[in-house]
């Protein structure tokens, strides 16, 4: 057989098994959906802390109550008026379609709303599936498919952000980045895989910064894999570079409004990103098209240096902010009490210190797979397919380090070398069944699975712990369910003092606006509230005065609360969990011993 008979039958058997692969994610994906309906949808009355979905579903509330689509303001957060936020309407839009279209079915706007809350995450985890499984395929073969929907599907629900109720962007984000690096892997068999490739980076950095590193990531590999190979990679470079750079175009005019075009934010995409992308895409474009730019090794290093040099000059001549910190511009006191103790914004010193058992579950499979990278690249035979995998992997785990949410993104491309890794196990107890290669087969399947280095690192914890806490027994202590925000609720409208834990569930779950929040360009309302939290209570009744607050709502469970009540034993808060509660506050009797007390300001003369 030829190589050109190789690669018709190859394409032949493609579409099989991509129908395959598909129908296996669906099922998964199914199954996933029974396991949460069996528990009652939990996450969907109590969203376990997850703010940035429950203020999700209030932007998408708001779109469809009639705020104007690049108007971006959350006007019931913070102080009067509100702040913009950071987040896409990328994201809100296939949110809002599906509302509307299920409260047009149900007549209920509710019922739409839950099927939201279960559909969207749902598609996004067999999308995500779907194209782990395309990547284990290019990468070790058809016989690494069954580890990579076993292994795959259990390392997406371990991560969590696929839960019925996860509205947050980061489930988006991980998805496209799979697809990405899935069309990339095929790119060399399927025509329109790298320009689809392309098309799905530019979305995912659309969507928030937080995959920057990995979308440069990359398009760093397809660069250098177009220096390496030009004959084989001149069009895929091509092609990535086009889509990449036409839908970063597409991007910019369809949601950012025109009167901002020329105001650069380094937090959110706008100006800044659509130049660097456009630049990125077209000058990629153009070497990999160009003779002149790519007929020999040095051309092609010489062009592709220019282009890097060309990036950096345009953001250090015109938009040098977005060099700095991602936080540096947000008060002090805010990133020592505030940010410093998010847990998704820890290092991975700060975890291995706060709860080693996480930090196991969170690295432990990550690490394995670099170490297979390792292993694999110091026996020779490296392929395209390890510098992709093999970068994007090492990027996710230097990036969880430094941030443990980006453990999300290890978490997920481990799967990749893990899979191949079983396969091999399996094709040798196959080839020569022994009892040491089935014990070595069963080993590799164990120690790619998350939920078991979760549970032996929670069983050793729990084993080792001696002055264990006694937890707090009530029904919602960190109040994070609806029912404890119900009197809330019932209450006329007003501005609620709280802390910035309870932000994104009184926006949710009631009418009422709050002063603090968890979300970075929300410094005045969250510096008001420190100061009035931390101080005194006459601290507290300035701000109250001056800001229109008519309520204050206290969650004694919540870590947040404990956390300013230790930092400031003397402050209003500290004061309030004591059970002191100044004159100018009317504790409301039906909330007295509940999840969450609320206190009426009284009216003054």
């Amino acid at each position: 057989m030829t190589p050109a008979d190789t690669m018709i039958s190859v394409k032949a058997a493609q579409p099989a098994s991509r129908r395959n692969d598909l129908a296996v994610a669906v099922v998964a994906t199914l199954a996933m959906v029974a396991v949460n309906a069996l528990g009652g949808f939990p996450g969907l009355t109590d969203a376990g802390g997850d703010n940035d979905s429950l203020l999700r579903l209030v932007e998408v509330r708001d779109m469809l109550a009639g705020q104007g689509w690049f108007d971006l303001h959350q006007y019931r957060m913070g102080v009067e008026g509100g702040f913009v936020m950071h987040w896409s309407r990328l994201v809100d839009a296939p949110l809002a379609a599906i509302i509307f279209v299920a409260s047009a079915l149900t007549g209920s706007m509710a019922v739409a709303e839950t099927i939201a809350e279960v559909l969207w995450p749902a598609l996004l985890f067999c999308l995500a599936l779907l194209f782990t499984i395309r990547a284990v395929r290019s990468f070790a073969g058809a016989g690494a498919v069954l580890p990579a929907v076993v292994i795959g599907a259990a390392a997406l629900h371990f991560i969590g952000i696929f839960s019925p109720g996860a509205l947050d962007h980061h489930n988006v984000q991980l998805t496209l980045t799979m697809a990405s690096l899935s069309l990339l892997l095929e790119a060399p068999v399927r025509r329109w895989a790298a320009l689809l490739a392309g098309l799905c980076a530019a979305l995912t950095l659309a969507v928030g910064m937080e995959t920057a590193p990995y979308v440069a990531t990359i398009g760093v590999c397809v660069s250098l894999l177009f220096v390496a190979d030009p004959s084989g990679e001149r069009r895929i470079a091509k092609d990535f570079g086009l889509g990449f750079a036409g839908v970063s175009a597409l991007v910019f005019l369809t949601t950012i409004a025109p009167s901002v075009w020329g105001q650069p934010q380094c937090d959110a995409f706008s100006t800044v990103q659509f130049v660097v992308a456009a630049l990125a895409g077209c000058g990629l474009a153009a070497a990999a098209s160009l003779d002149m730019a790519n007929s020999t090794l040095g051309r092609r290093l010489m062009a592709l240096g220019l282009l890097a040099l060309t990036l950096a000059a345009v953001m250090l001549c015109f938009f040098p902010q977005c060099l700095a910190a991602p936080y540096a511009e947000i008060d002090p006191r805010l990133s020592q009490i505030w940010l410093g103790h998010i847990e998704e914004a820890q290092s991975i010193i700060q975890l291995v210190l706060d709860d080693p058992a996480m930090a196991v579950a969170r690295f432990a499979t990550p690490l394995v797979a670099i170490v297979l990278m390792a292993l694999h690249f110091s026996h020779g035979g490296w392929r395209r397919q390890d510098s992709l995998v093999g970068a994007l992997l090492v990027v996710a785990v230097l990036v969880s380090a430094w941030e443990v949410r980006g453990s999300t993104f290890s978490i997920a491309l481990a799967v990749i070398p893990l899979c191949a890794w079983i396969a091999k196990w399996r094709q040798r107890a196959e080839a020569s069944p022994s009892r040491n290669s089935v014990l070595r087969m069963a080993a590799a399947w164990l120690i790619s699975v998350n939920a078991v280095w979760s549970g032996a690192a929670g069983a050793a914890s729990s084993a080792f712990e001696t002055n264990a806490a006694v937890k707090d027994a009530s029904a919602d202590a960190p109040c994070h369910g609806k029912a404890s925000f119900a009197a809330l609720g019932r209450m006329p409208g007003t501005t609620v003092l709280s802390i910035s834990n309870l932000g994104s569930p009184i926006l949710a779950f009631t009418g009422h606006r709050a002063l603090a929040s968890l979300y970075h360009r929300n410094v005045a309302g969250n510096v008001l509230a420190l100061d009035a939290l931390l101080g005194s209570a006459s601290d507290a009744k300035v701000v109250v005065d001056n800001h229109h607050v008519g309520l204050v709502a206290l969650c004694r469970g919540n870590p947040e609360s404990r956390l300013f009540a230790s930092t400031a034993p003397d402050g209003f808060l500290a004061g309030l969990m004591r059970g002191s509660v100044p004159d100018w506050l009317e504790p409301v009797a039906e909330t007295r011993g509940a999840p969450l007390e609320l206190y009426r300001v009284r009216p003054t003369d």
